[in-house]
Order: structure tokens, then C-alpha cells, then sequence
């Protein structure tokens, strides 16, 4: 008999509800007992949606002495140690906590936070008094009543800052709160055992936390970089009924449905050395069973979206771009941080590979390309042009091989470019790229290749051959695509640079490594920016 997948915890961020209710639960725990026994203040920052939350709740169940629960696993061991003792926990979730309804409302919040907390101690506090006296106040009441110092686990320390990265000034108004709050810890480090804080943005740490004493910082920690996300070791350790039953229902061997996953949702590194899965992303696709973009509902879409447009950023000028240890590391504040700091706090950049004292970023999967491809392609278009329906025409253009419908729905996208706007981010991305093109030869490729992508589209740029690279190599539904662009500006003739454009495909074998491939040769007129003459060949199947 066919033994049956244990249930997959979507969702779930509960230790003790995913143990005693019999979910899937890949087993981190030695990282646990390796910080409790090493140290007493560690400070973590991963993405959204990388078990962060989970993490939390595991110490938890741990001080408060669950036993039960961590039967078969590896702090099992350290539960049940002679040295072993139950710590009351002081448990601040600041996801929780209500931000945008102005400072004192926010500040009220934090005070029912705290309240909570106080009232599972079965402590009483006046919630007269401002949110870092009352937290001064439970530390040491809960202390004075357990008889024992306590546990402090902050989860996303940051989230009432960082809700407001394109708003400066709230952002400081809510800042100046959070160091008071935070720094009622340092004045009570002799009450307090064990202080863990998570977060997603490292660069908040710096403001927030001068007032706290240094925590250790083990995001980049070799030791620590599997602690959180899954492993593909992991993954067929733990999950090889759910692989079985994913790659029976596609239609794919294991082998090749775990090479698709990798190339789809694996990636992400912290360390400059593990690769790690988004777990997120890992559980929604093994319980729908099929490859869709989950990261766009767990990546902080509309503030991601909010940040490209404000600044005109492109995705193509963050392909492997080059940064050092020491940045990476520590990317400064969020007023001083370059947008490449910014985008690998929120995951939509990843460490890819350490060479000396240097990192090379670069977007950590196929995923989050066009999650990012999409965000950009979203933010580019005006409501009478929405995202949604050009979509439907492209994927409808390139199922069909209809060249008029694909022109017309690219037509549509480049009417919508902010030109002016995008130019220094174009220039930006022709010098890092090291590519000899013009700003508006790189923004109108860079547009199109980001749209396509957030389509969910196979497309690759830059794409060589044995003589050349065309510039986008596109497949969808079983059919493939080798577009060559060229831009026509004021004095060129466009017939000529038709005829360039398919001489090029031609002469350098562009449609060779493709049988049965349409070549697509399209010039875009500068003066009208748009798509005005189009050709196409083929190669034989």
C-alpha cells in the first residue's frame, strides 16, 4: 500500500501546533541548542517567509520546557540534560503591531503588546505609563515573581521601520519609539538569560540598536546559514512521498522534477556558501503541485514596487553585480543604502558566490526574476494598459506565432515607458554591464525582457552562439522564439535596419541551436518609440 504524504504545514509558523497535529517538520533544532549553549544575545535577519516566525516559536516551546514536543529530534537531547531549566518567555511579535494610523496609535499598540505579554506572566501593569517603561517593568516583574531571568524573543523587530522605507519621515518618528523600547533591554541585562531577535532588514539594526548592547549578529554566519529555509538535502529527506506525488501528477520523473524545482525556486544564499530553498515557496508548490510564482504573495510586493518606481530602477542592472564582503554584511542605514542593499535584505537579491574579500549579487531563481520582472512590468503601465491584459495578448501572440498580436501588445508596453525617467537608469545599467549599446537601446530591451519574464515566459538575454548572441532567446508553450532588436534613431532608416537585423540572425546561426525556431527581427523607430517594421525567419524542424 502507497504510504501517505504527511501534511504539509502552509502556513503554519506554530512549533507545537505542527508537532501535535502531525505536520511535516524538518528538523533545525540543532542550531538552537548550538546558540543556547555558545551564547546569550543573537540577532538573525532573513526575507519574509524563511521560517523566521518558526524559529521563534521552537525557542519558545524550548524555554518553556515542551518536552514532549521535541521527541525524535535533536535538542531532544539538551531537553532532557540535568542542567536543563525552564525560563519564563517575554514573547514581542512586532508584525503585530498596528502602524499606519499615526504615531499614537502605533504607540498604543505597542503598549497592548506588551500588556499581553504581561498578562501570561499573570502580571498586572498600568498602561498609563509610555511602552519602553511598561516593557522595563514586565522584565523585572516577571523576573521578581518566576524567580528566574528571562527569555526575550523579538520576531520582526523591524516591521513597524521598515513599513515605511519610501516615507523618511514616519519612518524616523516610528524609529525614535523603537530605541526607547529597545533600549529598556540593555538597562535589564541582569534579569535576562536569553535574548534572540529576527528580522528582515539588517541596515534598521544600526538605528534601532546603538542603544542596545551588541547583539551577535550570525546572518552571514557559516555556522548558522542552513538554520532557516530548506536544503535540497533536506528536501529529498523529508519530502520524498510529496516528490513522488508531485512528479506522478506532472508528469515528470523525480530526477527531472527536482531540476526544475532547483532552477524554479532554489537559490537563495546568505553565507556566501548554502544554497537554500524558499520554504514558503517549497510547501505551496508541493501542495498545489504546480510551478507558480508564490513569492509575489510572501516578497512585500507593494513595497517593493513602491521602491523600483520612485527611483526608475531596472531589473537587468542588478544582473551579477559586484559588492564586498563588508557591504553585504552590513548595508548601512535605509537613508544610505543603495538599492542593491535594499533588494538582497528583501531577498529579491542573493549572495551568488564569494571570490576574495567580494560578493557578486544576482537574483537568487527563476521565481523572484519574474516576480521582479513583473513588479517592474506593473508599475511601467498605465491603468488603460494594465499588466493582466497584455499579458493574456503576449502568451496568447507567442502560443499562436501570431507576429501582429506580439508586436501589438510590445507596442503597447513601449508606449508606456517614462523614457526621461529611465535614461540614467539605463545609462547606469550599459556601464555595469560593460555592453557598448546607447541608455535607450538598453531601456527598451531591458522593458521588454523584464515584461516577458513577468509574464512567466522562458526568456534568456544575451543569449551566444558560436559566432554571436542574439538578444533574447524566448520559449513558451513548446515554441521558440530568437528576437534580434535594433532601435532606428533620428538619421537611420529603418528598412536598413530590418535588413541588418536579419542578416545578423542569418550570418551568426542565431536560429541553429533552436530546429523549428521563428527568428523575429523587429526595429524600434526612437522618434516614435514604437515597433514599425518587423521580419521574421525560420529554421527547419
Amino acid at each position: 500500500m502507497e504510504k501517505k504524504p504527511q501534511k504539509l504545514p502552509v502556513g503554519i509558523q506554530t512549533f507545537e501546533k505542527i508537532i501535535r497535529e502531525g505536520y511535516l517538520y524538518v528538523d533545525k533544532t540543532r542550531f538552537l541548542v548550538d546558540m543556547i549553549d555558545n551564547g546569550s544575545i543573537y540577532f538573525f535577519a532573513r526575507p519574509r517567509r524563511f521560517g523566521k516566525s518558526l524559529t521563534v516559536s521552537t525557542l519558545d516551546a524550548m524555554f518553556s520546557g515542551k518536552k514532549e514536543l521535541f521527541k525524535g529530534l535533536y535538542a531532544e537531547e539538551f531537553m532532557n540534560r540535568e542542567d536543563y531549566r525552564i525560563s519564563p518567555v517575554i514573547r514581542l511579535d512586532m508584525s503585530n503591531v498596528t502602524t499606519n494610523k499615526g504615531i499614537n496609535v502605533f504607540s498604543d499598540a505597542l503598549k497592548d503588546l506588551v500588556i499581553d505579554q504581561a498578562n501570561c506572566q499573570d502580571i498586572v501593569l498600568n498602561n498609563q505609563k509610555a511602552p519602553g517603561e511598561l516593557l522595563n517593568l514586565l522584565i523585572r516583574e516577571t523576573c521578581r515573581k518566576k524567580q528566574s531571568e528571562v527569555v526575550i524573543l523579538i520576531d520582526e523587530y523591524d516591521k513597524p521601520y521598515t513599513d515605511f522605507y519610501n516615507n523618511p519621515q514616519r519612518a524616523e518618528e516610528i524609529r525614535d519609539v523603537l530605541r526607547d523600547f529597545y533600549g529598556r533591554i540593555k538597562a535589564n541585562d541582569e534579569y535576562i538569560r536569553f535574548i534572540f531577535i529576527t528580522g528582515i532588514a539588517k541596515f534598521a539594526r544600526f538605528s534601532m540598536f546603538s542603544v542596545l548592547n551588541n547583539p551577535k549578529d550570525i546572518s552571514m554566519d557559516i555556522r548558522y546559514g542552513e538554520m532557516c529555509g530548506l536544503t535540497e538535502e533536506e528536501i529529498v529527506q523529508c519530502f520524498p512521498e510529496h516528490i513522488e506525488a508531485t512528479a506522478r501528477e506532472m508528469g515528470f520523473t523525480p530526477d527531472r522534477l527536482l531540476a526544475k524545482m532547483r532552477a524554479y525556486y532554489d537559490g537563495f544564499c546568505f553565507d556566501g556558501v548554502h544554497r537554500l530553498y524558499n520554504p514558503f515557496s517549497t510547501l505551496n508548490f508541493f501542495d498545489q503541485k504546480r510551478f507558480l510564482n508564490f513569492w509575489m504573495n510572501s516578497g512585500a510586493p507593494k513595497l517593493i514596487a513602491d521602491y523600483l518606481k520612485t527611483r526608475n530602477l531596472t531589473v537587468e542592472q542588478f544582473r551579477k553585480r559586484p559588492v564586498s564582503i563588508d557591504f553585504a554584511n552590513e548595508p548601512g542605514d535605509i537613508a544610505t543604502t543603495p538599492p542593491e542593499g535594499f533588494l538582497l535584505q528583501t531577498g529579491y537579491l542573493t549572495i551568488r558566490g564569494a571570490e576574495g574579500d567580494n560578493f557578486t549579487l544576482d537574483y537568487p531563481n527563476t521565481e523572484v526574476l519574474n516576480a521582479m520582472s513583473a513588479l517592474l512590468a506593473q508599475n511601467i503601465l498605465p491603468p488603460e494598459n494594465s499588466f493582466g491584459n497584455l499579458r493574456l495578448l503576449a502568451l496568447f501572440a507567442l502560443k499562436e506565432k501570431d507576429e501582429t498580436e506580439f508586436v501589438e501588445a510590445i507596442n503597447a508596453l513601449l508606449a508606456s515607458i517614462p523614457y526621461d525617467d529611465f535614461t540614467q537608469a539605463g545609462r547606469t545599467s550599459v556601464k555595469l554591464s560593460h555592453l557598448k549599446m546607447q541608455a535607450q537601446e538598453w531601456i527598451y530591451r531591458s522593458t521588454i525582457l523584464a515584461f516577458l519574464r513577468g509574464c512567466g515566459v522562458v526568456v534568456i538575454a544575451e543569449m551566444h552562439t558560436n559566432l554571436g548572441r542574439a538578444d533574447l532567446v524566448v520559449a513558451h508553450q513548446g515554441n521558440t522564439y530568437v528576437i534580434e532588436l535594433k532601435v532606428a534613431y533620428k538619421s537611420e532608416d529603418v528598412p536598413a535596419k530590418l535588413t541588418e537585423a536579419i542578416d545578423q540572425m542569418k550570418q551568426k546561426n542565431y536560429l541553429t541551436p533552436y530546429p523549428g525556431a521563428n527568428g523575429l527581427a523587429m526595429v524600434i523607430d526612437d522618434t516614435k518609440r514604437q515597433i514599425t517594421a518587423t521580419d521574421t525567419i525560420c529554421t527547419s524542424i
